[in-house]
């Protein structure tokens, strides 16, 4: 199975004040901190190494985390530094401590969907990325997808098109090879990454059919709670 990144570095400055002292990964979600529920998701999907992307107030989460023992998984760290770097600057800082081909997912999401079919999708193609995407409808997030027939066709988180019914899920699969696309850049995000690689034909797309969900809102940490206490 590959490795996985984790994307941890955000200001969630959307849940402010109650993240002012405390990273988002490391706030209390069904009794423990978000990102235990993360590890134990990919323990249980057989991933063994993680790579946490961290930022500010990161140093609670190698505090609590370590270096992964307690979740039975091998755990780096890379850190952005003084100046944020976006998500796409970030892995990319990291790619030292990361093999060929690896899972990008956020640090805010839980995703309860079958890691392990995914990765043999990808290994399927000869292709540099893939997403995953849900129907959404603009549901639960505003969609900025067009997929059809299997076929991812469209990807802009900033510019809607009525014909957008699908959403990026927010689990990736991407080889370290697809960052030469951005050399010389360090600031940068991974939207950036996935559409330079759509745009070359080398970006495939993997429907799911689980809802995500997340803790990057208040209205999400409370969905997301009630999710994994009756799981």
């Amino acid at each position: 199975m590959f490795p996985l990144v984790l994307l941890a570095g955000g200001l969630a400055t959307r849940l402010y004040p109650v993240t002012h002292n405390v990273p988002k990964s490391m706030l209390e979600i069904a009794g423990k901190p978000f990102i235990a529920h993360q590890l134990e998701l990919l323990k249980k999907n057989n991933i063994e190494k993680v790579v946490i992307c961290a930022g500010r107030l990161g140093e609670q989460i190698l505090d609590y985390v370590g270096n992964g023992e307690k979740f039975d998984l091998d755990v780096k760290y890379s850190f952005d530094g003084e100046k944020l770097l976006g998500t796409g600057g970030a892995i990319k800082k990291a790619l030292n401590l990361i093999e060929n081909e690896f899972f990008i997912m956020y640090g805010d999401s839980y995703l309860d969907i079958d890691f392990n079919a995914i990765n043999k999708y990808f290994n399927r193609f000869g292709k540099l990325g893939l997403m995953t995407v849900l129907k959404n409808e603009n549901l639960w997030d505003k969609s900025n997808i067009i997929f059809k027939d299997g076929k991812l066709l469209k990807y802009d988180k900033r510019n809607y098109l009525p014909e957008m019914n699908y959403i990026d899920f927010g689990l990736g699969i991407v080889k370290k090879e697809s960052f030469n696309l951005f050399n010389g850049i360090d600031e940068f995000d991974l939207a950036d990454l996935y559409m330079k690689l759509l745009e070359k034909n080398e970006l495939i797309g993997y429907e799911v059919f689980n809802r995500f969900y997340e803790i990057g809102s208040f209205k999400g940490i409370e969905e997301t709670e009630k999710y994994l206490k009756n799981k």
